[in-house]
């Protein structure tokens, strides 16, 4: 699933500190890899965030199967909290117990490259990855033009909805422009006699880097916009686009249509918010938490500031690696290519439909991957009609922008975006403030 949190850069100080902890938080002792006698197996470990429930079993399923079928080659699976990987893969590293593939959130991927811990796909990976994924998953996976990795899970933004708060309002359906989302959520929003939020008309949240900067950098690329320049050196937020998207936001706080500080994820399942801008990994969760009052919920593609305009909005996800340091690179991108490139029958789908492990591994936990051909099959005409837009969106997409610094950058940005949200910032301060702290961020040495 998309994380909720995301973890920082590290510190020499801080780096030292995380060297115990995420050492054993990962398994400090190094994976047996034979007595080194001709024909002892290579041991392969892969470390993910998928460290619990239905991720660590989904992962697990087509990892026992690679080790029941071949002999030469065996894969053992470690795992971390998402809020620890970060540090892990950076001190695991530095200690000389990196794993030997990896599965980063993409937006890290330059760092990582940065300080030499993730080694580029081999021209024939690239060509296939190249070839296989939407250029979204591919542009997140790569670096500088360099392809790195296998994308895996890949998510999108829409915009999810409340049909009975719409109905309430008299009004027919989603908004599909700016002016349309304003005055839908200003006829939505409900407040008591003593001005206490009872329903928000679009859901704003301060609750993690995921949602509050989630939310607007997908409104900024609908308009067109971008968060970083090209290079990765400097912030391109403060355009026509990026300041159409802070008054938005300034406007819809200020009337009382949007109450940052409630948890979006709880009222909108409750039916305390008409409209909110989320991830597709969402929709599962919704299913299983509001039972038969899901059918209340749709979801439809980000409105436009004009309704002529083109189509674009955020994508997030992670993707498979090998460490630059592994012994056996050549081991792992096989591995890696049975994983996420060779198709299986697929038990739920037509006959003769068939996908990647990977593609029906984060199907089966409610997630998407860069395939839209294993999309198609696996989904089929009978699946959620709220994923569609999310599936749909994998054409106009824009990843999160992944140089060295971009992680610090998002983690400036959502505090600059909560300044304007709390009125502590007008939107030309925060414009200012956004542009002075990420450009000196992202222009640094790594």
């Amino acid at each position: 699933m998309t994380p909720a949190r995301r973890t920082s850069g590290l510190s020499r100080r801080h780096f030292a500190l995380a060297l115990p902890s995420a050492l054993l938080a990962s398994g400090c002792s190094a994976p047996h890899q034979g007595t080194g006698r001709p024909g002892d197996p290579i041991v392969l470990t892969l470390l993910s965030h998928y460290a619990s429930g239905v991720l660590k079993q989904a992962l697990q399923g087509p990892v026992d199967e690679w080790n029941a079928t071949h002999d030469r080659i065996k894969v053992q699976t470690k795992a971390v909290e998402f809020t620890d990987l970060l540090t892990t893969f950076m001190v695991r590293q530095a200690a000389g117990l990196g794993a030997d593939i990896l599965h980063p959130y993409c937006l890290w991927n330059g760092q990582l490259v940065k300080a030499g811990v993730l080694g580029p796909a081999p021209s024939e990976h690239a060509e296939e990855i190249t070839r296989g994924y939407s250029q979204a998953a591919v542009d997140a996976a790569s670096v500088g033009g360099q392809v790195y990795g296998y994308p895996t899970e890949v998510q999108t933004y829409a915009l999810y909805y409340n049909k009975r708060l719409l109905r309430e309002a008299d009004i027919d359906g989603p908004p599909r422009t700016w002016q349309e989302l304003e005055q839908t959520a200003y006829r939505t929003a409900r407040r008591d006699r003593y001005g206490n939020t009872l329903v928000q008309g679009f859901g704003l949240s301060t609750a993690d880097d995921s949602t509050t900067v989630g939310q607007t950098l997908a409104l900024l690329h609908a308009a067109g916009g971008m968060f970083l320049a090209k290079d990765g050196q400097s912030t391109a937020i403060e355009s026509a686009a990026g300041r159409a998207v802070f008054e938005l936001e300034h406007r819809l706080v200020a009337s009382g249509a949007s109450a940052p500080g409630v948890n979006v994820y709880k009222a909108f399942r409750s039916g305390q918010v008409a409209m909110v801008v989320s991830a597709g990994w969402w929709t599962g969760s919704l299913k299983t938490l509001m039972g038969k009052d899901y059918r209340d919920v749709g979801v439809a593609p980000l409105p436009l500031p004009e309704a002529d305009g083109k189509r674009a909005t955020l994508c997030t996800g992670f993707m498979l690696g090998v460490n630059a340091a592994s012994k056996h690179p050549r081991a792992a991108w096989e591995f890696l290519r049975w994983l996420n490139t060779e198709k299986v029958n697929v038990k739920s789908a037509k006959v003769g439909g068939k996908a990647t492990r990977m593609s029906s591994l984060q199907v089966s936990a409610g997630s998407l991957t860069g395939r839209a051909d294993d999309m198609r099959t696996l989904l089929g005409a009978h699946s959620d009609t709220n994923l569609r837009p999310f599936l749909d969106a994998l054409a106009y997409a824009v990843p999160e922008p992944n140089a060295p610094g971009a992680q610090q950058a998002k983690s400036l940005l959502r505090k600059t975006i909560e300044a304007l949200w709390t009125g502590q910032q007008s939107v030309d301060q925060a414009l200012r403030t956004t542009r002075r702290q990420i450009d000196r961020e992202v222009s640094r040495s790594w």
